[in-house]
């Protein structure tokens, strides 16, 4: 049943961003372009998702546990740093040159546009460079931590 609601939830997700057009790297270039044709509707797509947000943790804290888990996963850590920051600003420069986000890069995937196969590629190629950089700054503490 875990695997059903699963797919059901990336399903109405998928559906959601196709029918908000944030599919559209166009209608997404024209959000973030404030200075010019600015188009604000998908401001409406996120104060949604916002609302939706803030109602899903006010039921967490009626219910006790999820149906398909033990604990509810929430945020651990609430302060901002370099690396959230330093993550916040390459992931904007990203939606900003290509129109696309992960969530929708996954969808638009799936209609083989060579777009999202570009951007999927460059993705996957990003989070394999930050584990390899991860694991280089790891590396210096380990070996200092030997003498």
């Amino acid at each position: 049943m875990h695997i059903v609601t699963s797919f059901l939830a990336g399903l109405i997700f998928g559906l959601g961003l196709i029918v908000s057009q944030m599919v559209n790297p166009a209608k997404i270039l024209a959000f973030l372009d404030v200075a010019g044709d600015w188009d604000p509707s998908l401001a409406f797509v996120m104060g949604g998702a916002l609302t939706v947000t803030a109602v899903g943790y006010r039921l967490l804290d009626r219910w006790h546990k999820p149906v398909y888990a033990s604990v509810f996963q929430r945020p651990g850590k609430s302060d901002l740093d370099g690396r959230l920051i330093g993550g916040a600003a390459v992931f904007g420069i990203g939606w900003g040159l290509a129109g696309l986000c992960p969530g929708p890069a996954l969808v638009v995937l799936s209609s083989g546009a060579n777009e999202a196969v570009i951007f999927c590629v460059a993705m996957i190629a990003g989070m394999a460079a930050f584990k390899w950089l991860e694991r280089l700054r790891a590396q210096p503490a380990a070996v200092a931590g030997d003498g």
